[in-house]
């Protein structure tokens, strides 16, 4: 069974900057993409950025230039710095594992951001 634990989200003010973590346990094959997603309320979940286990990250429009995905292969985990946050950020940030053998979506429980001042 995989498991995936986000840590990292809080209360911050425009302009200011926070990093997720996100730790993923199991039997989890090599070659998988991680990813956040974020979901606020009244909108439908959206990516933030991802990468595969071997390649660069893709990041939405609304986020380049301002957030950085990185990843552990090692560790299993993921992490994305978030910096000049904005009140439009406010969400719930989702981490992500997709594994195409056998094909499943894990998520975790997900970590409120809030950018307010």
């Amino acid at each position: 069974q995989v498991q995936l634990v986000e840590s990292g989200g809080g209360l911050v003010q425009p302009g200011g900057s926070l990093r997720l973590s996100c730790a993923a346990s199991g039997s989890i094959p090599s070659f998988n993409i991680m990813g956040w997603y974020r979901q606020a309320p009244g909108k439908q979940r959206e990516l933030v950025a991802s990468a595969t286990s071997g390649g660069s990250p893709n990041y939405a429009d609304f986020v380049k230039g301002r957030f950085t995905f990185s990843r552990d292969n090692a560790k299993n985990s993921a992490y994305l710095q978030m910096n000049s946050l904005k009140p439009e950020d406010t969400a719930i940030y989702y981490c992500n594992l997709f594994v195409s053998v056998p094909l499943n979506h894990y998520w975790g429980q997900g970590t409120q951001v809030t950018v307010s001042s």
